[in-house]
């Protein structure tokens, strides 16, 4: 992969009209339109691209899921007067922790305890409210703490509930998918990406199959439930998120923590800095690249890797 290639199309930014935005300088209207970085498959005749979500505003895909929940939620009425409330393992909780001072309201987190040091820090900075949970219960620990803070106090929060929240799905059926399309010129043939909540993989993919009902879905998950894929789901073992439909996926590719990382280390070398659950997907991307006799891959690099200097897998060879 050549550094001066990587950027394939980047679309141009239109500004969307919500009680979000506050004109064409405001973050939110930069929600989306990412990049899709060229990368170079081991495998003939495949083409290979990464959907890079670091360059949405607060730098991951979350993003779109949190500004389609807001905005959604706002303009139903549902966020009058309360602070907004979710659970998170980072990436979404730094999208609430920004997004939620445009609309005028504080933001409250549960998250697990054993989160990485940088995502703290930045959740920190942003000065929103966070409630650790058990880290050995993981997302889900932080889940059931989110629903009942809310039992206990229904009139003082708006529980955002990304598991659950059809309009975290429908963020990616309005922009992700629409922008793979037009980004490949319709040749996407395979959308690889990583199962958290569901919602990329269920927005993105049900909008390709309208498009082309013979895109291939690929879901990703870890191989066992004791992983360092932050974000990403072991689904045999967890809470099934209700927006995720299992039977949905035409594939699912399991993938051990170490492997991401390799694959996380290896590409820094050649210029590109993502984070674990990115390099799942692009681990999965291979083995599935190397099946095929030619295709074009699109995988989502949920974020980038600034946000996990601390993590020792920097040192390993």
């Amino acid at each position: 992969m050549s550094c001066f290639d990587q950027i394939l199309l980047r679309p141009a930014v239109s500004v969307p009209a919500s009680n979000l935005d506050h004109g064409p300088n405001s973050l939110t209207a930069y929600v989306g339109h990412t990049p899709l970085l060229a990368l170079k498959p081991d495998a003939d005749n495949v083409r290979l691209y990464g959907k890079a979500e670091w360059f949405n505003p607060s730098g991951s895909v979350k993003d779109r899921s949190v500004f389609s929940i807001l905005k959604t939620a706002g303009a139903a009425g549902l966020l009058s007067g309360k602070t907004i409330l979710d659970s998170t393992s980072g990436n979404a909780g730094i999208a609430y922790a920004m997004m939620g001072p445009c609309l005028g309201h504080n933001v409250t987190l549960t998250i697990p305890k054993n989160v990485n040091e940088e995502r703290k820090q930045v959740l920190r900075a942003y000065g929103v409210k966070l409630i650790y949970t058990d880290p050995l219960e993981g997302s889900d620990g932080a889940m059931r703490k989110a629903r009942e803070l809310h039992a206990e106090k229904p009139d003082e929060y708006f529980y955002a509930d990304q598991y659950s929240n059809e309009a975290n799905w429908r963020g990616h059926y309005e922009t992700t998918g629409i922008e793979i399309w037009e980004q490949t010129h319709g040749a996407v043939t395979h959308l690889v990406a990583g199962v958290g909540t569901g919602g990329t993989i269920m927005g993105t993919g049900r909008r390709l199959k309208q498009f082309n009902p013979e895109i291939k879905i690929i879901a990703v998950q870890p191989d066992s439930p004791f992983h360092g894929l932050e974000g990403l789901k072991h689904l045999q073992t967890s809470i099934m998120p209700k927006i995720y439909d299992p039977d949905f996926p035409d594939q699912t590719v399991e993938v051990a923590t170490d492997m991401a990382q390799k694959v996380v280390r290896k590409l820094a070398r050649e210029g590109v800095l993502i984070g674990p659950s990115s390099g799942a997907a692009l681990a999965a991307s291979t083995i599935i690249a190397n099946d095929l006799d030619s295709g074009t891959i699109v995988t989502i690099l949920p974020d980038g890797g600034e946000r996990y200097l601390s993590e020792r897998f920097w040192e390993e060879q």
